[in-house]
């Protein structure tokens, strides 16, 4: 008798289940004429539907070889899964939630950034919400929204108070995870350290001679304006410093601008520390028109590090965050809360992510030093 002939490849067999063309190429359409679908690859390759679906979502389970058919059967048919497809099959959407505010600002826009990118990466899409306000209503409106769109998760970019507290009264029924401000809870947050941002400023001037550091603040309710200007009265009281009262600026350079005119008429003012480059950059202007040398007369440093803050004239020494590992930590936090376990390392997910100072030139020893 003669004998059977070996089982070809996925490949091989594909013939039976595309057809052949004439010039030994096959035809990507199933027997219906349509694009394939999971019954096709799992056919192709021998094995269930369900096991189809276990390669799709990365199953532990699924052996090797089985793994590997499924895969092959998958390149030969040119089948590509739905999102729809994976959300039935794993009970997910496939789609996280971002609620942010004053998006346009460096800090928060790089974070987002970095999540978008994260989650890319993770096979996840992002829906985001930017918020003008950050009042009880339109904070559950948005909440709500992320909840009809089947969010599997959310990460709040909430640097407001009044965002912790709108969002704990939402009463959000997926995964959370909060940037800068936590709910009281053990809802996972991420921040960087503004403490040590601070701490870091104000001491680099002081060790330059300046009897006192003035401070520029962001405005109150802010996580991270609050915290730094804590951090700097801080430092100088251990210092045996003067402690003058901060000018509370609006984050803009306009700002900035405006109560450095004030700092600027002060013949006792060396050095400023402000809680962001863009008011710093409006000081500088203010510090220059008054006829204030920088570093000479007045030393200035800012906070975050904005990608125009080496161009500035003089180079603005200032406070380095990484953005982007925020946004990154943030969503490992949020896929492990998906997962429900310690796959993704929450464990050596360190909430607190570092700053560094960089030092430029708009600072320096203090006058007469």
């Amino acid at each position: 008798m003669p004998r059977r002939a070996p089982d070809g490849t996925a490949a091989d067999r594909a013939g039976a289940a595309t057809g052949a063309t004439g010039t030994g190429t096959r035809s990507r359409r199933n027997f219906a004429g349509s694009r394939p679908v999971m019954d096709d690859v799992a056919r192709l390759a021998g094995v269930s539907k369900q096991t189809v679906s276990r390669v799709l979502n990365d199953n532990p389970a699924v052996r090797a070889e089985t793994r590997a058919a499924v895969l092959e059967a998958m390149r030969t048919l040119g089948y590509r899964p739905s999102r729809s497809a994976r959300s039935l099959a794993s009970g997910r959407t496939r789609m996280l939630g971002v609620i942010s505010f004053d998006a346009a600002r460096y800090g928060p826009a790089s974070t987002l950034t970095a999540i978008n990118t994260a989650a890319q990466e993770a096979g996840y899409l992002v829906s985001s919400i930017a918020l003008d306000t950050a009042d009880r209503d339109t904070v559950v409106q948005a909440v709500d929204r992320l909840s009809a769109e089947g969010a599997d998760g959310v990460i709040a970019i909430a640097p407001q108070r009044p965002v912790a507290t709108a969002l704990a009264q939402a009463h959000l029924d997926t995964p959370l995870v909060m940037l800068d401000n936590g709910l009281g809870d053990d809802t996972p947050v991420v921040s960087s350290d503004f403490h040590a941002g601070a701490r870091l400023a104000t001491g680099h001037l002081l060790r330059h001679g300046h009897a006192t550091v003035w401070h520029i603040a962001g405005p109150g309710g802010w996580t991270s304006a609050d915290r730094r200007a804590a951090s700097w009265r801080e430092t100088l009281e251990e210092a045996g410093a003067v402690v003058h009262e901060p000018l509370v600026g609006d984050w803009s350079a306009d700002s900035g601008y405006a109560l450095g005119r004030e700092l600027a008429a002060n013949a006792d003012v060396t050095a400023v520390f402000v809680s962001n480059d863009q008011m710093a950059l409006g000081l500088l202007r203010a510090l220059h028109e008054a006829g204030r040398r920088v570093p000479d007369d007045v030393s200035v440093v800012g906070y975050d590090d904005i990608p125009e803050a080496a161009h500035l004239l003089p180079p603005l020494t200032t406070i380095r965050t990484d953005f982007s590992e925020i946004g990154i930590r943030s969503l490992r936090l949020l896929l492990t809360q998906l997962d429900g376990d310690d796959t993704n390392g929450a464990t050596e997910i360190e909430p607190v992510v570092p700053v560094e100072l960089i030092v430029r030139d708009s600072t320096g020893p203090a006058p007469g030093r």
